[in-house]
């Protein structure tokens, strides 16, 4: 399991104790646990369209077809949480994947949990993502909504379409502060 960089609980004089993480930088051994990262480096180069275009190929398992499901494809448009950044859920698809891949020149955060019936306060690792990098984070994979720092953000999404529940989402036991 991958431990963020400060994880440590506080007590906050006008709450319960809080819990404060601070981001990793994201990179694809850190996050292998959790997903795939998606980025324009690696060993899966394809020369194409009479040599004008580099394809980097087949860089994360879209998982959706479980009980009928299909793929969608949808931009989201993120908006920044108020500072001090806090957690106080996580939620998950148990049914397909999700990717993630930011359309605008921002860094943004990914907050996760490996899959299990319930996440922890503990569980959860913070990383710091470039706006060139993207997530796809497997089925049943916690994860808190789009963490944008500074604007409004857009973000291609592929996802799960298809009949049953594919989202749970979990209040934390403790709120969670970012530290950045």
């Amino acid at each position: 399991m991958v431990e963020s960089a400060v994880s440590e609980f506080m007590d906050d004089p006008n709450s319960k104790s809080m819990h404060r993480i601070s981001p990793i930088p994201l990179d694809s051994q850190s996050f292998a646990a959790f997903g795939d990262v998606l980025e324009a480096t690696g060993k899966h180069r394809i020369a194409i369209n009479e040599g004008t275009t580099v394809r980097f190929h087949d860089l994360a398992k879209i998982d959706v077809e479980k009980d009928g499901g299909k793929p969608i494809v949808n931009i989201f448009r993120g908006t920044p949480y108020p500072f001090p950044l806090t957690i106080r859920m996580m939620e998950k698809h148990p049914f397909g994947s999700q990717l993630f891949m930011p359309l605008e020149p921002f860094e943004y955060l990914v907050a996760v949990a490996e899959a299990k019936q319930k996440v922890e306060v503990e569980d959860v690792v913070i990383f710091a993502c470039s706006p060139k990098q993207g997530v796809n984070f497997r089925p049943g994979v916690w994860h808190h909504p789009l963490l944008v720092l500074s604007e409004k953000q857009d973000f291609l999404v592929i996802d799960r379409g298809g009949e049953g529940i594919n989202l749970i989402e979990q209040e934390l036991a403790v709120p969670i502060v970012i530290d950045l």
